[in-house]
């Protein structure tokens, strides 16, 4: 991956270059969400007045770390009107942000929330085609981002035209540069991410089945799995996401299983992205591993408590925390 163009790297004119937090968005998204009463095939249908929201994993991340009180540089790729578009959105949200040129459109997703009996139907799109030149000049900027930056938050489906091993590269330049790698994405690109190796990984129960080459795994199998990872150094910390019931944090010396409260769903976009962003605001704020996941926790069930892709309130995440720290802790 060489020859970037010079002029595919785009400043933003209000960034703080000296953030500790850099989130990376290869497919971001202009998420457009909605309601109906009902879907009914072939009739004109009345929906609400659209809502729309910059999307993306690494683009809700730093939505959720900004919500915290926090900050981070997120480095997205942008292109056409749906890009410009994008860029409005991620600046009235109050987040620093560089972009990386692209040629291609910036996608758009969409939610439809039948009001009766509350179903949601999420619509995605492949997003555009990455050139060979397009990569190269993401790759490039994040080798030469100044320093310092602790953290490098990578989280998001692979656009088209990406190899497969593009995390991995991704994960090569960290480790030249000292940076802790947080990487959430699934299937082929995690599992050659993990060959060259990176910091933290939130797989689900199914995901961590297939890095361990296994059918599926019972909840008791857990920390026996994520430790096999973590002992052949693909990883440092492994937190597997296990939706409403909770998560589970294991590292190479501990594991702990974090309940979730029970609340009232509402939508589930951008709970996961939600978890992570918790996860690493309090790992930018010094606190333990312990600390980390009760918080990700909170705010990953914070966000399914809003409409659409809406994402949490720091006033839930609070009362939530709360009640985490109030209960027994559940050792697996």
């Amino acid at each position: 991956m060489t020859g970037a163009p010079t002029d595919s790297f785009v400043p933003h004119a209000y960034i703080n270059v000296h953030h500790m937090l850099v989130t990376l968005t290869l497919n971001p998204a202009v998420d457009i969400s909605m309601t109906i009463d009902r879907l009914i095939p072939e009739q004109k249908l009345h929906c609400s007045q659209p809502r729309y929201d910059a999307g993306g994993g690494g683009l809700n991340v730093s939505k959720a770390i900004h919500r915290l009180g926090g900050a981070s540089t997120a480095l997205f790729t942008s292109g056409g009107s749906a890009g410009l578009t994008l860029q409005d959105l991620v600046k009235k949200e109050g987040i620093d942000y560089e972009l990386i040129d692209i040629d291609g459109l910036t996608r758009e997703c969409f939610v439809v929330t039948e009001t009766v009996p509350n179903n949601q139907f999420r619509f995605g799109t492949p997003g555009p085609i990455l050139s060979p030149g397009e990569a190269s000049a993401c790759l490039a900027r994040l080798k030469t981002m100044p320093n310092p930056i602790d953290y490098l938050i990578a989280s998001g489906s692979l656009p088209p035209g990406l190899p497969v091993d593009f995390y991995a590269h991704i994960a090569r330049i960290a480790k030249q540069r000292d940076i802790r790698l947080v990487l959430d994405t699934a299937g082929e690109a995690l599992q050659a991410a993990l060959e060259e190796g990176v910091f933290l990984i939130k797989p689900n129960l199914g995901e961590l089945a297939h890095l361990v080459g296994v059918e599926r795994l019972e909840t008791v199998q857990i920390v026996e799995a994520a430790q096999s990872l973590i002992q052949a150094g693909r990883c440092q910390v492994v937190v597997v996401s296990q939706g409403p019931r909770g998560a589970t944090l294991v590292t190479s010396n501990e594991h702990e299983f974090v309940q979730a409260p029970l609340i009232e769903k509402v939508s589930t976009v951008g709970a996961g992205d939600s978890l992570v962003g918790g996860m690493v605001y309090a790992l930018s704020q010094g606190k333990s591993f312990s600390d980390m996941i009760r918080l990700g926790v909170a705010c990953g069930t914070a966000a399914t408590m809003n409409p659409g892709t809406e994402l949490f309130h720091k006033a839930d995440v609070d009362r939530l925390l709360n009640w985490i720290n109030q209960q027994q802790t559940c050792w697996v």
